[in-house]
């Protein structure tokens, strides 16, 4: 099985290769850059290069939710934007944070998310939750822009930038996918992103091991 993961930072391919040790035939670990169009062009030159029986998206994120906490780990059930909208002159069936003609949300591969929500069981720490990524090109580091993405999105259990957009690429291209997202930051308590900076200062290390846990699984 060939396995692609993507991520989007320097930091989090740094994490992820000390977890992984030397890439071989079968994973292997690609940088896309910050951000939705970084994220797409990353995923479809994985495809198109690779061509993964599935890919996962890994890195960090801000979580949501008064069970969420820095260091657990959100596994994607569904995944949507945070900034799109449509509007409603053409079509008022297009809901908030879906692409016109796409679905509302993507949905994660059923056998991938089987898995991944087994992890728990195996692992112990740190706490996996499944459920709503929301993505959007804003880093998230104000208690205001946090309040305005739950209150569409109240289910949310993070807030990313890369992850709805290589779900989307994957959807078009018929491409299992998942996503693994470490919790960095919790924005609804912080008020300026003390907390992300304390994450890669001083417990990222080994951070990423759920991520491959999983792949082990396969």
């Amino acid at each position: 099985m060939k396995i692609g993961i993507i991520v989007a930072m320097d930091k989090e391919l740094e994490q992820l290769r000390h977890v992984f040790g030397k890439e071989s035939s079968h994973i292997i670990v690609n940088k896309c850059g910050i951000g939705k169009v970084n994220a797409a062009l990353g995923a479809q030159k994985m495809i198109n290069e690779f061509h993964p029986d599935c890919i996962i998206s890994s890195g960090c994120a801000g979580g949501n939710g008064d069970d969420v906490n820095v260091m657990d780990v959100v596994v994607s059930s569904e995944l949507c934007y945070h900034d799109v909208y449509c509007g409603t002159a053409i079509d008022d069936k297009t809901i908030f944070g879906q692409v016109q003609g796409l679905p509302a949300r993507f949905q994660a591969d059923p056998v991938l998310l089987e898995k991944a929500s087994q992890l728990s069981s195996h692992i112990g720490t740190p706490a996996i939750h499944p459920g709503l990524i929301v993505t959007g090109d804003w880093f998230v580091d104000s208690k205001d822009k946090a309040m305005e993405i739950v209150r569409h999105f109240p289910e949310a259990k993070a807030i990313d930038m890369e992850s709805a957009a290589i779900a989307q690429t994957c959807y078009l291209h018929n491409v299992p996918f998942i996503s693994f997202r470490v919790v960095s930051d919790i924005p609804l308590r912080d008020t300026d992103a003390s907390m992300y900076h304390d994450f890669w200062n001083t417990i990222a290390e080994n951070s990423f091991q759920v991520t491959k846990t999983f792949v082990e699984s396969l």
